[in-house]
């Protein structure tokens, strides 16, 4: 084998740094999908349960707003911008507020 068959250590060392890019880019695309996993996983185990008691929740039509409701701990949950819906009726916020007072 003559010195031109063999590879130089830059050659080696250049290969070397590829492989491990390589491998650090793996390894955060498989971070990144277990992580995407694991939120799905959550949110499959949390969907429309009761933050308080973990019953499952019921959406229930308030005034024309869809809100979720616990029939175990009587717990009423917003999502976001359901207030603000509640808010731009006439008065209806403050009617629904004074029910759960």
């Amino acid at each position: 084998m003559s010195e031109f068959d063999k590879p130089s250590r830059a050659e080696d060392e250049y290969f070397a740094r590829q492989e491990i890019e390589r491998r650090k880019q793996w390894a955060k695309e498989r971070a990144a999908k277990m992580a995407a996993d694991e939120r799905t996983k959550l949110k499959e185990t949390h969907w429309m349960k009761c933050p308080k008691c973990g019953l499952d929740l019921e959406t229930i039509e308030l005034k024309g707003i869809s809100v979720d409701h616990c029939g175990g701990c009587g717990g009423t949950w917003l999502d976001a911008g359901e207030i603000e819906k509640m808010q731009a009726q006439d008065g209806l916020f403050s009617r629904v507020m004074s029910v759960f007072q």
